[in-house]
């Protein structure tokens, strides 16, 4: 085959379409998008959202890029191109070096930067230590800010290309359970406002900030019962309600510099500890 007949396509990740069958699209057609921490949970989530809509992949994880099961069935069903990074946050250095392994990859820099990868622990202002918040910090704003930096400046077209900023519905009424978590989910708003002036008109900044979604082993059916009634409507956000607030931001050309919160309303109340320790 020459130059002239080759296909500007490329399978990755196991995709199994081919140029020619139904719903196959060279990859240059596609935007790409990276989702860190996008293999598993509410990462999985969105990456999954974003196959359905026709978008290439680079899921990231901080150890492994082992995929949920219904995220793998989803890649598999819409025969998405995607590829797998494995990059540990706890260095924020190597968050830089993650945008240009993707286009490195994928031939082309992604559309699309959501930054999803978090850590999560259990401190207070009486028993936090320095490394509990520099842990924090590093993976959930120090590597998110290197990302956005990689992002803005690896050579790219003039297409709409954006990053979305995974937030917390705490970050308007803040409490005192995880504080490294909560102080770090702050900086991360904060970078959020700081980038979409700097970065406008070439790149959109948006955020979604969600409350309660998926629940942990910490909490019982009662207890997530009686936290549903406490909502401003009465009802809990579901993951792929996150998903398709993330989705909406990813296409919408005129929004930037925002926060959607998706939390049935709990960002307008304030609570005096985390929800894992009311309703019990």
């Amino acid at each position: 085959m020459s130059g002239e007949e080759r296909p500007n396509y490329r399978p990755l990740g196991g995709a199994r379409k081919r140029v020619g069958e139904p719903g196959a699209l060279p990859l240059a057609q596609k935007r790409l998008a990276l989702v860190t921490g996008g293999h598993r949970r509410l990462g999985g989530i969105i990456s999954a959202a974003f196959a359905r809509a026709g978008y290439s992949l680079a899921i990231h994880g901080s150890h492994d890029t082992r995929l949920d099961s219904h995220l793998a069935l989803t890649l598999e069903e819409h025969a998405t191109e995607w590829d797998g990074f494995t990059v540990d946050f706890a260095d924020p250095e190597g968050a830089e070096e993650l945008v240009a392994l993707v286009a490195e990859r994928f031939g082309r820099p992604p559309d699309v930067l959501v930054n999803s990868a978090a850590i999560f622990g259990q401190d207070r202002l009486d028993g936090v230590n320095a490394d509990d918040l520099m842990r924090h910090y590093a993976v959930n704003c120090a590597a998110p800010a290197l990302l956005t930096k990689a992002f803005a400046t690896i050579p790219a077209g003039a297409g709409d290309r954006c990053i979305i900023n995974i937030l917390d519905q705490r970050i308007d009424h803040p409490h005192g359970d995880q504080l490294a978590y909560t102080l770090s989910k702050m900086a991360l708003a904060g970078l959020t406002r700081l980038s979409a002036s700097t970065l406008a008109p070439q790149i959109r900044v948006n955020a979604v900030a969600p409350g309660l979604t998926i629940a942990t082993a910490d909490y019982d059916d009662d207890q997530i019962e009686r936290l549903t009634r406490m909502m401003p409507l009465e009802c809990l956000p579901q993951a792929d309600q996150i998903a398709e607030a993330v989705l909406y931001l990813a296409g919408a050309g005129a929004v930037t510099g925002q926060t959607v919160y998706v939390d049935g309303g709990a960002h307008l109340r304030a609570y005096d500890r985390d929800f894992m320790h009311l309703c019990r």
